[in-house]
């Protein structure tokens, strides 16, 4: 009898081993799924962060095109600004962990710094840009490549010897069939004979400037034409009241004519 007993408690005792193991190996699968969970979650937050990352990379790689586009075009000097090259920073004291919450909102924070920077950027291109447009619609460079000047503005000495004469523009040397080029961007307004100037190009650059090209051997555009700086325009000759091959550049402003020197005096126009 105390054998069968004793062989029950055994099998009793057995049976609760059995749902204890039973139990724990539960728990522990239990623990290894919320584990799984967790490491799922935690990828996909980085997963997240490296998005997030990569887009802000290429928002920082966007900036910097932007940047360096912005210098080379402002006329910085090589090295003065380097998009490329990572800033120095530092700091006297030690790392520490950093929370996730910290993380994102440095991430927000330093998007909103990348957008900002990228407006303000966007702004100062586009700054640039109309100065550059306002500058090439400016008279500055001399309508014929390698010359000199050879009479001025101003009175002077009729060229035939009859007397005097208020000369409107700068004479410049050339032989003929020389390049006559445009020295400001703009619109031909008029293109072909006037008394006295022979065959003339006049330019309209639409700031209230107009120049003016005479003596030409031939006109090479036409009313309408658009026109970029140092296009030709037509080539040099002596047609109309003139002694020789020559090029004659006039400028007016608001419908009075001006002195060219003082948009040209910059080149280094000599006479000769």
């Amino acid at each position: 009898m105390a054998i069968v007993i004793a062989a029950a408690g055994m099998c009793a005792a057995g049976a609760m081993n059995s749902a204890e193991i039973a139990r724990l190996q539960g728990v522990a699968a239990a623990h290894e799924r919320s584990l799984d969970e967790t490491r799922r979650e935690a990828q996909r937050e980085v997963n997240a962060l490296a998005a997030r990352l990569s887009e802000l990379q290429a928002q920082a790689n966007r900036l910097n095109a932007l940047g360096d586009r912005l210098a080379r075009g402002a006329g910085m000097e090589d090295g003065e600004f380097d998009f490329d090259r990572t800033v120095g920073v530092g700091g006297p004291e030690p790392a520490q962990d950093m929370p996730a919450g910290k993380l994102l909102g440095g991430l927000d924070a330093l998007e909103g710094d990348l957008t900002h920077s990228g407006q303000q950027l966007s702004v100062l291109e586009a700054l640039l840009l109309d100065r550059k447009l306002q500058r090439d619609a400016l008279p500055s460079r001399s309508p014929v490549h390698r010359s000199f000047m050879t009479s001025s503005y101003g009175y002077r000495a009729d060229p035939f010897g009859r007397g005097g004469q208020f000369h409107k523009g700068i004479d410049f040397d050339a032989r003929t069939g020389d390049p006559v080029m445009t020295v400001a961007d703009g619109v031909v307004s008029y293109s072909g004979v006037r008394r006295g100037y022979g065959n003339v190009v006049e330019v309209d650059h639409g700031n209230g400037y107009v120049t003016r090209y005479a003596h030409n051997s031939r006109n090479v555009v036409k009313v309408g034409d658009l026109v970029r700086i140092g296009d030709e325009i037509a080539k040099a000759g002596s047609t109309g009241r003139s002694t020789g091959a020559h090029v004659h550049f006039e400028v007016w402003e608001n419908g009075q004519v001006q002195n060219p020197r003082k948009f040209l005096g910059a080149m280094g126009v000599s006479r000769q």
